[in-house]
């Protein structure tokens, strides 16, 4: 059965983004601009972003994926251990944790709901996180 996959990326999964072939390119079906609400962050010692939730817009992209449950099971497992998430230990430990998120069109046009990867600002703060306003990451 193929129902379909949603994740919403704003950085290093984006197409163009240094983890997007790897962890994306080979069973993507479609990449749409599209917006959440959260506040966007920099950890340019790192070389990725970070979002936190807010009122503000951040940019990225709506990635659908139509395999059979399996295979979208193991891309969803492979972004989940890229992003640091692990569903069975306390969000406190896991590096971002994964939840569903409204997304919209650039009209800020409701599309649907899908997954995505947010940190505590705890963490941003711990870290350094350089706050982006303008809601998007290189």
């Amino acid at each position: 059965m193929c129902i379909g996959l949603y994740v919403f990326v704003y950085g290093t999964l984006k197409p163009g983004g240094c983890y997007h072939p790897h962890y994306c390119g080979t069973h993507l079906t479609e990449a749409v601009p599209a917006m959440v609400r959260g506040q966007l962050y920099d950890f340019p010692q790192l070389g990725y972003p970070a979002m936190t939730n807010g009122a503000d817009w951040v940019k990225g992209y709506l990635l659908k994926f139509a395999q059979p449950q399996a295979v979208q099971a193991e891309i969803l497992a492979g972004l989940d251990a890229l992003e640091g998430y692990r569903a069975d230990r306390p969000s406190e430990e896991s590096e971002y944790v994964r939840s569903r998120l409204p997304v919209f069109n650039l009209s800020q046009e409701f599309l649907q709901e899908a997954w995505g990867y947010r940190m505590a600002l705890e963490a941003v703060r711990s870290q350094h996180g350089l706050y982006l306003p303008e809601g998007n990451w290189p």
